[in-house]
């Protein structure tokens, strides 16, 4: 049996020029159906779900404010540019898109839990419970007794750190914290609600809490001692000084030695009557 002949050149030729015609032709139906259908309203995004517990903002108009800015439609969109979009929304911390078939969109959101104002009064900015620093309308608050925080912004995390442990290690004096600055040179100040100014100094976190916790240990019996005060006579203190405090009282100012305040701290403990401070510099 005789092997078929191979087809003519050109025959051949022809079959691969329609071959190639036929795929372009294919080809470009394709793309212009899927051009068509990425431009079809029905795939516009019409519809966005927002989800998480929102206090500060409604979804209503979170979806009036993002979407003038969502470019694209359900295949397009860009969700990482989207979730940027909503993030921007005051009191938004982290937002999460995902597309809806056919035309929408769902987005998780978690608010900013507000802790403390951040910076000069009237600043507008607040620090939410991660440390982060923000800015949104106080006005929206529903409490505002809130602390101060005023420091460089790349420390925030570390100033709610020291506000948390320094509210405790200050709690018997009564009074919260007001404000809590770190200086440019690093040294430490709180101002009570009371209004009350004391100078912490700088030095590590041990440091600043062991210098508060030996005032409050000892506050109590000096403030007895000049004229039967109690700590809410409190003006001032300098903790910075490394034998004791300086402290200013409502019409009296001392000076604690570290011999005095450890024997204060003593008598403190044990009910003793403690020395006197060592040096008396005004007593009106």
């Amino acid at each position: 049996m005789n092997a078929p002949l191979p087809a003519p050149l050109d025959v051949r030729l022809m079959n691969v020029t329609a071959t190639v015609l036929f795929m372009a032709v294919a080809v470009a139906v394709l793309w212009a159906c899927g051009g068509w259908l990425l431009r079809h309203p029905a795939f516009a995004v019409g519809r966005i779900a927002v989800q998480g517990d929102l206090v500060h903002t409604s979804a209503m108009s979170l979806r009036a404010n993002v979407a003038p800015q969502l470019v694209g439609n359900f295949f397009t969109l860009d969700l990482q540019e989207a979730r940027r979009a909503f993030e921007q929304v005051p009191w938004v911390r982290q937002a999460e898109v995902r597309r809806d078939f056919p035309s929408g969109l769902r987005v998780q959101l978690q608010e900013h839990d507000v802790v403390a104002h951040w910076g000069v009064e009237g600043s507008g900015m607040l620090v939410n419970s991660h440390g982060e620093v923000f800015e949104a309308d106080a006005d929206d608050l529903e409490a505002d007794n809130l602390p101060r925080l005023v420091g460089p912004p790349e420390r925030s995390a570390e100033l709610l750190r020291m506000q948390r442990r320094l509210a405790l290690a200050l709690a018997p004096l009564g009074s919260p914290i007001d404000t809590l600055e770190l200086t440019p040179h690093g040294g430490w100040r709180v101002l009570l609600d009371s209004g009350a100014a004391l100078e912490l100094g700088g030095g590590d976190e041990a440091t600043l809490l062991e210098r508060v916790r030996r005032l409050t240990a000892t506050l109590p019996r000096v403030a007895q001692e000049q004229g039967g005060r109690s700590v809410a006579a409190l003006e001032y203190a300098d903790l910075r000084h490394a034998s004791g405090y300086a402290l200013r009282l409502h019409g009296v100012t001392t000076v604690m030695s570290a011999e005095a305040a450890q024997q204060a701290a003593r008598a403190a403990r044990s009910g003793a009557r403690p020395a006197q401070p060592r040096r008396a510099v005004q007593n009106n």
